[in-house]
């Protein structure tokens, strides 16, 4: 049962406390939330940051937990979950501008949009998430970056619940980053700008995202996971490594290095599909998973001098878990 603390103040929009974080993130791991609140539109979310900053608690928001990695000893603050569903529509010739809440799923916004003659997010087909959280990171598939389609955003001011417009180069959008990794403003809504289409038009890219997702089912774990866990390297954190051609890819090095589907501590283990994608197989905890990356920033580093850094965001941890240098 979920205890109900309070309500905030200009809505009827619970405050809960001591809520299970486990089933709300895809690693399943994770403690207790001290305050847990869903905001249902941008005003109670606005609120929603007022009442934490008012009462001095740090702020977490959480999508579908599918990049995150809570610690066993929960979160000591509010988290946040958006739950802003509306999605609306403003044609413009042959473009239609898609504008969608924080708390949309990916998933379903594509699906809307295929369902609606709108073509463009099908690209990411397959990855979990929602549109605030796709923002967060400037989601990523190939080629394909979000902020190829996003135009602007109304995003809230963490100290004053100010709701504001902002363009796209606000979000100072760059690999694996945007200007909401400063935690300084949330998003409530995000513009695209895609394509009016066809009905053959559609009928191919439906096709399309259901190849997207078949291959991304045989390359990648589809659960339990939190997808890529160490980012890639910069050019020129690899250009000291002794290759005449420096490698990114933090795959390639945790290939070398022979763990995947070998590595594991109790129900955590390293994927056999892919060597930088750890998978709880049912009763794993944080601390499984952290030893886990912890060991394969040793085994990198040993071989290649290189340490990997998480892409996974870790919340909830009062001290660092993981190494930063060796």
């Amino acid at each position: 049962m979920y205890t109900v603390k309070a309500c905030l103040p200009s809505a009827q929009t619970p405050i809960f406390g001591n809520i299970s974080l486990s089933d709300k993130n895809w690693f399943k791991t994770g403690g207790l939330a001290q305050y847990f609140i869903e905001p249902l539109t941008a005003n109670d979310f606005s609120q929603a940051l007022i009442w934490a900053e008012k009462n001095h608690l740090p702020i977490f928001v959480l999508g579908q937990g599918a990049n995150v990695l809570i610690s066993d000893d929960g979160f000591q603050g509010v988290v946040i979950r958006p739950h802003l569903q509306d999605i609306t529509t403003i044609d413009n010739d042959d473009h239609v501008y898609v504008t969608a809440g924080s708390g949309v799923v990916l998933h379903d916004l594509i699906e809307w949009c295929l369902e609606h003659n709108i073509s463009g997010l099908e690209e990411f087909s397959g990855i979990p998430g929602t549109v605030g959280g796709s923002v967060y990171i400037n989601l990523h598939y190939y080629e394909f970056l979000f902020e190829h389609f996003l135009v602007s955003g109304q995003v809230i001011c963490k100290k004053t619940g100010a709701i504001l417009n902002v363009d796209k180069n606000w979000f100072a959008f760059n690999y694996n980053t945007s200007t909401l990794q400063a935690k300084e403003y949330y998003l409530s809504s995000a513009t695209f700008c895609l394509k009016r289409i066809s009905d053959v038009a559609t009928a191919y890219a439906q096709g399309r995202r259901t190849e997207i997702i078949r291959h991304r089912a045989r390359r990648y774990p589809t659960a339990n996971t939190c997808g890529s866990f160490f980012r890639n390297f910069l050019p020129h954190e690899v250009s000291m490594n002794g290759t005449q051609k420096p490698v990114i890819h933090v795959a390639y090095y945790l290939d070398k290095v022979g763990i995947k589907g070998e590595l594991s501590h109790n129900d955590a283990i390293v994927s056999w599909q892919h060597a930088n994608m750890i998978v709880n197989k049912g009763a794993a905890t944080t601390t499984d998973i952290i030893t886990i990356a912890r060991q394969m920033q040793e085994l990198v580093h040993k071989k290649f001098g290189l340490l990997p850094q998480p892409e996974c965001e870790l919340v909830g941890f009062n001290t660092y878990p993981l190494h930063t240098h060796l």
